[in-house]
Parts: C-alpha cells; structure tokens; sequence
C-alpha cells in the first residue's frame, strides 16, 4: 500500500486485475481509512481500492461530515465535505491514474456517497450505499445517469424504511438505475451484503469500456 500527501489521509491499492473500476471505501462512524479494506477486497477482488478517512470528529470517532443528533445532520456541513471529497477524488484519480470510483460506502459513508452522487454527478461511476439514508433535503435536479445498489435493513433501529426507500426514489430521480434491496436484518452488515454487493459491481464491471475491450 500507498499514501500521498493528499487532502484526505487515506490508503490506496492498487488494482492487481486490468479493466476493474476503482472502489472508493466510505466507513462508517468511528471507522478509519483501513476499516473496509477487507470489504472492498470481497466486493471488488483485484480492483484498485481508495480508502480516505472522515476529517469530523464527533467524541473522539472519525466522520465524514458533522450531524445535530442521530438520523438529524448538517446540511450546510455536510455540503462542505461532500465537495471536499469530490475533490479528493480528483486528486487522487491525478495522482494514481485511476478512473472514476464506484463508492462502496457504510452507514456515514454511505450517507456522503449519497451526497456526492447527487451535487457532483460524475465524480462516482457508481455507488453501493450499505444502510444508507436521505442524506440532503430538497430535489435535486436530473444529471448525468450513474448506477447505484441501495442494501436496507427492515430491522434497522437508525434507519426507518421510508426513508431508505425514499432515498431510492431520490437517487433515481436524479438519473441513473437504482436497486433497492431490503434484507431481513439491522443496521449491521451480513454475509448477504457482501454477497449482494459482489454481485452489483460485478455486474456493473462487465459494462465498463475497460471490460469490453478486454
């Protein structure tokens, strides 16, 4: 592994496999940039892995923007932050000569992939949201289409279906395909996400130019 002097402490993998899309790891709270490697190498085996760590720190644990109280965040914070890590993707996509990333982010993470698949449209290829929730209010208007994979838990204490449900609708609206998938479960991951998320970017790395040329 490798770590520039980035706008974000992070490591980075490089791919071992030619044609893969890259894999953006978004942990969750009181994560940290090695957190998901062993998620994305189960996901994405042999793609070039980017794992930042969250720059908020609420009692101590890493997060990628601030929040007010459970399920209630920042807006004005967390558009901030988006934009910071839309930009860090730059960066990192100059500095490592990577494409543009499917995020594969956690609860948190999956909350600031939320936000920046919907105010930077084509920074991501693609997003896996694991627990993810609305991240922003408001519409959005309809960009560029990027493909993303919603995995929800019905036991899920933090996240209430009708907002999971209601951030598909959202990430549709905003252009692209969206798989909503519920399982029976909370907030935690299962051997089920792994598998379903394996089965999306594999299935979504068969379409990449990169895929078909090879």
């Amino acid at each position: 592994m490798t770590a520039r002097e980035l706008s974000f402490v992070h490591v980075f993998r490089p791919a071992t496999v030619a044609g893969l899309p890259p894999v953006l790891l978004l942990h969750g709270t009181g994560g940290d940039e090695t957190d998901l490697i062993g998620l994305g190498s189960a996901v994405a085996p042999g793609a070039a892995l980017l794992s930042p760590r969250g720059q908020v720190l609420e009692n101590g644990m890493p997060r990628f923007f601030r929040r007010l109280a459970e399920g209630v965040f920042d807006e004005d914070d967390l558009r901030r932050r988006a934009d910071d890590l839309a930009r860090f993707v730059g960066e990192a996509r100059a500095a490592y000569g990577i494409g543009a990333p499917v995020a594969l982010g956690f609860s948190n993470g999956a909350n600031i992939a939320a936000a920046v698949r919907l105010l930077h449209p084509g920074v991501l290829s693609g997003a896996i949201l694991l627990r993810g929730m609305v991240p922003l209010n408001g519409a959005v208007e309809k960009s560029v289409a990027t493909p993303a994979l919603l995995v929800s838990g019905d036991r899920d204490p933090i996240v209430p279906a009708a907002n999971a449900a209601r951030l598909a609708a959202m990430l549709e609206a905003a252009g692209g395909p969206v798989e909503h998938r519920v399982l029976p479960t909370g907030h935690g991951l299962t051997r089920v996400d792994v598998e379903m998320a394996a089965d999306w970017y594999e299935r979504q790395a068969a379409l990449t130019p990169e895929a078909v040329a090879s």
